[in-house]
């Protein structure tokens, strides 16, 4: 299942849309702010097919 989620990056607070796969399950994984170019430390948890939640943070 892809989808589209809407972020606010937490470095310059700028919004961006990154695609979910989760197919896979859980994952943690880092993604680059296409704005401001820094590491955004992300954390996908995954309920039923449909139900997924997205969360990013700075990590530091």
């Amino acid at each position: 299942m892809d989808a589209i989620a809407h972020m606010r990056c937490p470095w310059c607070g700028e919004r961006f849309e990154t695609l979910v796969d989760a197919s896979a399950g859980a994952a943690d994984y880092i993604e680059d702010c296409p704005v401001c170019c820094r590491p955004i430390e992300m954390q996908l948890r995954v309920g039923t097919e449909d139900d997924y939640r997205l969360q990013g943070g700075r990590g530091d």
